[in-house]
């Protein structure tokens, strides 16, 4: 009976599926001892015997069995080495650290301070306090006071704690950058960057969810004291399901470390496509907001050209255009200029622009995207009036008295305000009582 059937690799799959067998060392000459199976050495040779059951029996009966010891055999080949898994599957680096990752993507990972990561910080710190001590006041402010105790305010209120968050998560990255980046674990490095990311796509999907939220009251003719508190909890709750979304996914999924050509420049970690697909997101964004604030404003533009034809010309309504032109100008200017930088610089990292020097500027435009968070304060809540003499109230701390006839021409100035209300007074329905 021929003893040899074929010459096979042992780690071949497909063979090992064809019969029963064993693989035996092929060299003869090479001596191993039974009763410990053959060194590992022996299983590494590329060819090896593949013999079947009936001759595998023969072998033992003419070779073994006379052995005083006992035998035994491994059978089957051993688990692949490191390299040949390497070869099979994309190799992860879950445990390199975060030098390894810096150099890898080209960025200079710092390990003294260096005179701009001193400025960096400085500004970076200033710009934190200065976020968390406004937010802090309008949603302190928006708590106290019960006129604020509407759908609309709710809204003004998730937008100021998500800046809030923003600016807690820009405070943690400025006591872990510099040097101290070097000593960041994975887990950690994530951390920093995945609180900054919820935090800031918190920020820029409230934006949208207030600017929809305005576009439908003003369609409807609805003052937003009667906007529904059900549809206003539900925007709130799917801005944060989608902040948490984007800011969990690069830790769990979106990042590169299987696939170390795909890092970004700017965030080592992180997988090229995902910078693109957060600047595009954020492009999509600012161009609804651009839609929705254009609808508002022809919207409102044609109804008071229309009341005006059928009543007397007011000064008021010439007041009324400009003030809502003044208004969308404001919002959608601020968003500009705080966002637009940054989004050019991730979506050049994201489409892997060689010749783009996006490292040289990419720590100041993320400062002035988190210094949109200070921003929205002052656009979105210190432009009215009610809320301004509510921040006086509460720095105070209740040391100002107001007299009964500074309230009552408060109230009445507040009612009348044409840079907060849109009134048409054609149908007596006012569009809104709050500030665009």
């Amino acid at each position: 009976m021929p003893r040899l059937l074929r010459e096979l690799s042992c780690a071949n799959p497909a063979a090992r599926l064809l019969r029963p067998t064993l693989c035996l060392p092929r060299s003869a000459q090479s001596p191993w001892r039974f009763g410990t199976g053959p060194p590992r050495s022996h299983w590494s040779h590329t060819t090896d015997i593949l013999l079947s059951e009936v001759e595998f029996v023969a072998y033992l009966d003419a070779y073994l069995w006379p052995l005083p010891h006992a035998v035994v055999f491994h059978q089957g080949p051993p688990a692949l080495s490191c390299s040949q898994m390497s070869a099979t599957m994309g190799q992860c680096y879950y445990n390199e650290t975060i030098g390894f990752f810096y150099n890898n993507s080209g960025k200079e990972l710092s390990f003294h301070w260096r005179p701009k990561d001193v400025v960096v910080v400085a500004l970076g710190l200033t710009v934190s306090v200065l976020v968390l001590l406004t937010n802090l006041l309008i949603i302190a402010a928006i708590a106290s006071n019960r006129r604020f105790h509407q759908p609309i305010y709710y809204l003004l209120g998730n937008l100021a704690a998500a800046d809030l968050f923003a600016g807690v998560a820009y405070l943690f990255l400025m006591f872990h950058t510099g040097p101290r980046t070097a000593r960041l674990s994975i887990k950690g490095w994530f951390l920093r960057q995945g609180l900054l990311d919820t935090s800031l796509t918190a920020s820029v999907a409230t934006l949208l969810a207030i600017a929809v939220e305005r576009h439908r009251s003003v369609m409807a003719v609805q003052l937003h004291s009667q906007l529904p508190r059900g549809r206003v909890v539900t925007l709130i709750v799917g801005v944060w399901v989608a902040a948490l979304g984007l800011g969990l996914l690069p830790a769990h999924f979106w990042h590169c470390l299987c696939a170390l050509d795909h890092c970004s420049r700017m965030v080592p970690l992180f997988h090229r496509s995902y910078l693109a697909a957060w600047a595009l997101s954020s492009l999509l964004v600012f161009l609804l907001m651009v839609a929705v604030y254009t609808r508002i404003f022809f919207y409102v533009r044609r109804r008071v050209q229309r009341m005006a034809e059928h009543v007397s010309c007011h000064p008021r309504y010439r007041e009324t255009t400009l003030s809502l032109v003044k208004t969308v100008v404001i919002i959608l200017g601020a968003f500009v200029v705080c966002w637009t930088p940054g989004q050019v610089v991730l979506l050049l990292d994201g489409l892997d622009c060689k010749s783009c020097n996006v490292l040289a500027v990419e720590k100041y435009f993320l400062l002035l995207a988190e210094a949109n968070s200070l921003v929205n304060a002052v656009v979105y809540s210190c432009r009215d009036a009610e809320m301004r003499r509510t921040f006086r109230r509460l720095l105070c701390c209740g040391c100002l008295r107001w007299p009964t006839h500074k309230s009552a021409h408060y109230t009445a100035s507040a009612r009348t305000s044409a840079s907060t209300r849109i009134i048409l007074p054609g149908n007596g329905h006012p569009l809104m009582d709050s500030t665009l």
